[in-house]
């Protein structure tokens, strides 16, 4: 339902951090809850943060609280992710995601995927 592009991703060295971006082309924006998930090799995808429509209310899992922080930008249709402190366990592709009206910490609340981006966390 709404195409999502992500940039930002790249390779960091531990301790560094990294923002990625989520560009939605969506007539309106302010309908969606959104997500980034990510998955390392090997593993299931796991929600990193969530945000609602109004990005009044967020949500982050223990593994990422107080590093990671997830905002939006409803007039640019763009939703970001600021990662702090990263370390080779952060290594994952990352993806955006959309739902519509709610968003949730489960990849099954979101109707759109984009294509992801790959961030690398050296030793």
């Amino acid at each position: 339902q709404v195409q999502l592009v992500e940039s930002g991703g790249g390779l960091v060295q531990a301790g560094g951090s990294l923002r990625l971006s989520c560009a939605a082309s969506v007539r309106i924006f302010s309908r969606y809850g959104m997500g980034w998930f990510r998955q390392a090799p090997g593993k299931e995808r796991e929600v990193v943060a969530a945000i609602s429509r109004g990005g009044f209310s967020t949500y982050y899992p223990d593994s990422v609280k107080g590093r990671f922080t997830i905002s939006r930008d409803n007039v640019k249709n763009t939703v970001y992710l600021h990662m702090n402190s990263l370390t080779p366990e952060d290594t994952a592709v990352s993806y955006c995601a959309a739902a519509d009206k709610l968003f949730g910490t489960s990849s099954s609340a979101y109707d759109s995927w984009g294509q992801g981006t790959q961030v690398t966390v050296s030793s």
